[in-house]
């Protein structure tokens, strides 16, 4: 294919994994084509947003499920013999052996791996910078943030750069920048798709960021090596919380009446519930040190910012990380017995706050992190999966909205989120100046 198709192509490069793979088996794409032109675009786009810190110029797509899209991995995750650095200067050379097993079974199902995309370091942050890369950059406005710590997906779906992009999300590491970017963010339940690090805490989920819930279904499936089951639609009781004692901005909050509004208007019924992120927040601050106090090597390896929170982590005795744990999933526990006593869904604005520009990104733990991540961060305390779908924009900014959904039950929460995308006022747009 010469210059000038891949960049005929290039229009196309929004297309949905589904309708790529789709295209491919008509025979109406090859398999390289689209790989072909989502390289194309990193090499003149990229500059503008920096979520790629390595990309192989010799991806290759294979035959399957995935055949033809392309899939970027946040830098959290190995790639075999790409970099692998958790944005740190610690791993700064380190070269991952093998692939990830979601990695593998993307790559088994046919799907180009482009390369690694960039997280704040240890994707400690609600940002995404650090001191080896160029900050990441929302591709809806520069010098804005794409949110954290999988800041680097969410930039590279939502500006066409890749057609899908893994991410992770301990404390809302997948759904923040979903929201940011205007992108749809999955977090599976804790354990459905397979992780090589050990997760005491037992709250980091590997997840898929895309441009619809119909590829981040497909996306859970090649993830989970499970089929998705045939389900019968149905009117949900879906539990709506849009506030809390800290406040949220009124754009967040009108976009989670919007689909309030818009769920009851296609016959689901809604119960107001109240919603208190405090607890949470104050206990994830004592195990989020403890988390990365295993860290190794001594706290002057790493930048300043995680430094001081492993060292914080390293005076924190046994029992204050257990009780703080204990305390923390006790008051996320609620949201467990509210799906357990009628409800069957949680709708949430998906942040308390807008994108805002990379220097007032809330410090890590800080002041302020608290009201951004105050629906996102109960939810990692309570096992249960989640989704956030784009819900338009505020100031020409995106906003999203959160579904919450029962434990293991991801299929009829993608079912509910894929009824909302359809929805006017819902699902993903192209950033201006991306087409």
């Amino acid at each position: 294919m010469n210059n000038s198709a891949v960049r005929a192509l290039a229009s196309e490069a929004w297309l949905p994994a589904e309708a790529l793979v789709r295209a491919v088996r008509a025979g109406e794409l090859g398999r390289q084509d689209m790989v072909k032109a989502h390289l194309e675009r990193i090499r003149r786009l990229d500059a503008r947003v920096h979520a790629f810190v390595h990309v192989d110029e010799k991806a290759r797509a294979a035959g399957g499920p995935l055949s033809g899209a392309t899939l970027a991995v946040k830098d959290s995750q190995p790639v075999a013999g790409m970099p692998w650095t958790w944005g740190s200067r610690r791993y700064q050379d380190r070269v991952a052996e093998r692939d990830a097993v979601p990695v593998a079974r993307a790559r088994a199902a046919g799907a180009a791996v482009l390369g690694k995309v960039n997280t704040p370091e240890l994707a400690a942050s609600v940002g995404t910078a650090n001191q080896l890369f160029p900050a990441t950059e929302n591709p809806w406005r520069p010098g804005y943030s794409p949110g954290g710590s999988s800041g680097g997906s969410g930039a590279a779906v939502a500006a066409g750069l890749a057609t899908v992009a893994f991410g992770d999300d301990f404390g809302g590491s997948v759904r923040i920048p979903a929201s940011c970017c205007g992108v749809v963010g999955l977090r599976p339940s804790p354990g459905r798709v397979p992780q090589e690090r050990p997760d005491p805490a037992h709250l980091n989920s590997r997840g898929p960021l895309t441009r619809t819930v119909g590829d981040a279904r497909l996306l859970l499936e090649v993830m989970a090596g499970e089929p998705a089951p045939h389900l019968r639609r149905r009117p949900l009781m879906i539990a709506v919380a849009l506030d809390s004692p800290l406040g949220v901005d009124p754009d967040c909050r009108a976009a989670g009446e919007r689909a309030a509004a818009a769920l009851e208007g296609v016959g689901h019924s809604l119960r107001e519930v109240p919603w208190d992120p405090q607890p949470v927040a104050e206990a994830y601050r004592i195990v989020r040190r403890a988390s990365l106090s295993v860290e190794p090597g001594d706290p002057s390896e790493y930048g300043p910012a995680v430094a001081g929170l492993i060292a914080e982590g390293r005076r924190l005795t046994a029992a204050e990380y257990y009780a703080a744990h204990a305390r923390a999933t006790a008051a996320a526990w609620r949201l467990n017995d509210l799906l357990g006593s009628g409800c069957d869904a949680i709708l949430t604005p998906t942040l308390g706050l807008l994108p805002m520009p990379i220097p007032e990104v809330p410090t890590f733990l800080g002041e302020g992190w608290d009201r951004y991540t105050q629906f996102v961060l109960p939810v990692s305390f309570s096992g249960l999966p989640a989704i956030s779908v784009p819900a338009g924009t505020a100031g020409g900014l995106p906003v999203g909205v959160q579904l919450v959904g029962r434990h293991r039950h991801e299929w009829r929460l993608l079912q509910l989120a894929e009824e909302l995308e359809r929805l006017d006022g819902f699902g993903f747009q192209p950033p201006p100046g991306f087409d």
